[in-house]
């Protein structure tokens, strides 16, 4: 069998031990070049960002220099609330509403994107919904239909929609899945299946696009404070929630979105197919 040929990286050296960096060739890169906005210039569509999650993503943004493309269901205050952060930082931001679990619309997305910015360099895919139920029973076609549309086939649409965009800015995208992907839940037995489905999705893209000079990347928040959990959960379920981690309460959507902003910016350069996990603590195999 023919051994395959290593590709060549850089010219062949040996040094004693310990070795000097001054004599390496090349040398070591050991600093970046200095830039006050980590995005600046950059445009970012967020699914989802109207609020929790999503809305701390775009704000911390804007804050870096970015121009924000809010994608959102219905929750027009939520969406101008967002809208009014983002423009606070001198930013700004596109609202576009409508359903991400049908591809028609997700294209119409990227389309009414480049109409108003010209490109698109970040694509944030976040929107999601889940439906506690006690049983694998209790779940209905339609649900598990449209908890998938939501959670996983936007992903795909919105990648597929902005694939030409992104190659031609070298750009990067970053999918939210969650803690429940690696330990699972119970009671969001489908919910928690979009979200493996996710950090497959994100290692098998980050292979597929890796030569075209687009990132893919990944972050599993735990347990943290967002509008799904008061509209999903019975009260005492929400009076404790979080609580259960090592760091014993739930955290907060901006504490999240620095994850965001790493994963979008050059700080993350040698990172593709990769997951982070703002989660409290709790340990899982990643």
């Amino acid at each position: 069998m023919k051994q395959a040929t290593k590709t060549k990286l850089r010219p062949r050296q040996q040094q004693p031990r310990p070795g000097l960096q001054s004599k390496m060739q090349p040398k070591p890169k050991v600093e970046k070049e200095s830039k006050k906005l980590k995005l600046s210039k950059k445009v970012a569509v967020i699914t989802g960002g109207d609020s929790g999650i999503g809305q701390a993503v775009a704000v911390a943004f804007a804050q870096e220099g970015a121009d924000i493309a809010i994608v959102y269901l219905n929750e027009h205050s939520d969406a101008k609330e967002t809208q009014k952060l983002v423009e606070k930082t001198g930013a700004r931001c596109l609202l576009l509403s409508g359903d991400v679990g049908e591809e028609k619309f997700c294209k119409s997305v990227i389309k009414s994107v480049v109409d108003s910015y010209g490109r698109i360099d970040i694509l944030v895919n976040n929107a999601a919904e889940q439906h506690p139920q006690e049983s694998i029973e209790k779940i209905t076609e339609k649900q598990l239909e449209k908890t998938f549309r939501t959670n996983i086939f936007s992903f795909f649409f919105m990648a597929k929609a902005s694939m030409k965009y992104l190659e031609k800015s070298k750009g990067v995208i970053i999918n939210t899945t969650s803690v429940t992907a690696y330990r699972g839940s119970e009671k969001l037995i489908d919910y928690s299946a979009t979200k493996g489905a996710i950090v497959a999705f994100t290692r098998s893209l980050a292979l597929s696009l890796v030569e075209k000079g687009i990132r893919v990347n990944a972050v599993a928040p735990g347990p943290i404070w967002t509008p799904l959990i008061p509209s999903t959960f019975p009260p005492e379920k929400v009076e404790t929630f979080g609580s259960d981690v090592p760091m014993k309460r739930a955290g907060e959507p901006v504490e999240v979105a620095s994850c965001f902003v790493f994963l979008a910016s050059n700080d993350s350069s040698y990172m593709t197919g990769q997951v982070l996990h703002p989660n409290g603590g709790e340990i899982v195999n990643t």
